[in-house]
């Protein structure tokens, strides 16, 4: 799953009332956003002078000065120096909104998820009108859903975020003012990732479409709609979505990139190409663009540019990413490189154990043998039945199921 939040932490939003932007992880499918620009120098915090032995008392650093640096590291995805700053914020003023903010979100991050439910939790009961303390909080509990293997202890973290979205939405309007449906559009949008996380589509596609009614030019809020649309079967929304997504943000490598792979599962190769080749031109160290270019190149029979660009993807995220992997073995299936083809489909099964469409492909190359490398139907059997369990009605495993029989 793709999963993609409101921007980055700014000094900007974290030091007001109104929702401060923030990324999530994904699942995602969250999709990771494309870099921030790099930052000349951190913020200096200069260092806490000695006592002298005439009882000269050591100079204070404010509380302020803490969260700035924190507010630095965390953009630049430096978490655990993040973490440092902001819990020297929190401590030297305990009821500091901006450092009890900052820490949350961090440790989060730092997948400290009770710690970070704990902190939200204190932020909002001393500051009931702090939407972004809300939203926050609502984000730390999905997160702790998503990062636990044991759900059960966890079953209730989605019900417990729409219940904070729910204040974070009352909060919203009762302070009004010319954010109010920027303010609403994140909770709105907050609300569609916990609709799919609890595989409420049709809630899920209302929350993000009333978020793009309240702010319609956001790139972000329409690539997630176009996400959820393409999840559910609508590939034309989805392109339409995906489409104003680019329009509203011509520079952001994520959403060019998805609709350029949008375009050639549609068809249109032809449109596909040069899109997929600005985004990874757009962020060439971004594993996303790069790997969707390389999936559109296999798309349009591209098979040399699209080995160097899924190579270059896994390279730079191995783990982030099945989708590559996945694309990388139908390439070697297809030029008869068995074995690479069966280490690469195995680690896409391994990487998204509920998609059926990775377990087929994994069963057919091995049930094709060549060369020295043996057919397994054994094996071919066994991954074409778990498709079949996740999707009884999958005919590509059925059809695979009665070969091996």
């Amino acid at each position: 799953m793709k999963y993609r939040t409101l921007g980055l932490l700014a000094a900007a939003a974290i030091l007001n009332t109104a929702v401060a932007q923030t990324t999530v992880p994904a699942t995602t499918p969250t999709p990771v956003q494309a870099p921030a620009a790099p930052a000349s120098a951190a913020p200096t915090v200069s260092p806490v002078a000695p006592v002298k032995a005439t009882g000269t008392p050591a100079r204070v650093i404010p509380a302020a000065n803490y969260v700035a640096l924190g507010v630095f590291y965390y953009d630049q995805g430096n978490y655990d120096s993040a973490y440092v700053a902001f819990r020297a914020a929190s401590e030297q003023d305990p009821k500091n909104a901006e450092a009890l903010l900052g820490l949350g979100r961090t440790q989060a991050k730092l997948r400290l998820y009770s710690a970070s439910i704990e902190t939200l939790r204190k932020l909002v009961a001393l500051n009931t009108r702090t939407v972004s303390g809300y939203v926050a909080l609502a984000q730390a509990y999905q997160a702790q859903y998503v990062g636990t293997s044991d759900r059960a202890p966890v079953a209730g973290n989605l019900d417990e975020a729409l219940k904070v979205l729910t204040e974070a939405e009352a909060a919203a309007r009762t302070a009004g003012g010319t954010a109010l449906n920027v303010n609403l559009s994140k909770v709105f949008n907050e609300r569609g990732y916990v609709y799919r996380l609890k595989s409420n589509t049709v809630q899920a596609i209302a929350a993000f479409r009333q978020a793009s009614v309240l702010n319609p030019d956001n790139a972000v809020i329409l690539y997630n709609l176009g996400d959820m649309y393409y999840a559910t079967g609508d590939l034309t929304a989805a392109i339409d979505s995906l489409q104003q997504a680019v329009v509203a943000d011509p520079r952001d490598a994520y959403s060019r990139a998805y609709y350029a792979k949008l375009l050639a599962l549609s068809g249109n190769t032809t449109a596909a190409r040069p899109e997929a080749a600005q985004a990874a031109r757009l962020a060439p160290t971004n594993a996303y663009a790069v790997g969707q270019y390389g999936v559109v190149s296999y798309l349009a029979k591209d098979n040399v540019t699209a080995t160097a660009q899924l190579q270059s993807a896994l390279m730079l995220d191995p783990l982030r990413y099945p989708e590559f992997y996945y694309y990388m073995g139908r390439l070697e299936l297809d030029q008869g490189l068995l074995p690479a083809a069966r280490s690469d489909l195995t680690k896409a099964a391994a990487l998204a154990s509920t998609n059926w469409e990775y377990l087929y492909y994994l069963g057919l190359a091995y049930e094709r043998g060549q060369g020295g490398t043996a057919a397994d139907r054994n094996k071919a059997r066994d991954n074409y039945q778990k498709a079949l369990t996740l999707n009884p009605d999958y005919k590509l495993a059925q059809d695979g199921m009665n070969r091996v029989k």
